[in-house]
């Protein structure tokens, strides 16, 4: 086995509750988000998980409603 500290591996799926604190916004905004069906999700067994990339594509479609 190679000597990979697991926390040095980043992550590609995070937690609502991560999700949330990464966008600066509360658990229920997310939720809110994720129900509205602007925040893009995947569901593992029982878990809904938030792709990095999602809140990328999050904000950057607040920046061209923006420009609008």
């Amino acid at each position: 086995m190679s000597d990979v500290n697991p926390l040095q591996i980043p992550p590609v799926l995070y937690r609502v509750e991560e999700a949330a604190e990464a966008l600066r916004l509360s658990r229920t905004a997310v939720y809110d988000l994720i129900r509205a069906g602007d925040l893009r999700t995947v569901k593992i067994g029982r878990r809904r998980l938030v792709p990095i990339d999602a809140l990328s594509e999050w904000v950057a479609s607040l920046t061209e409603k923006g420009a609008a």
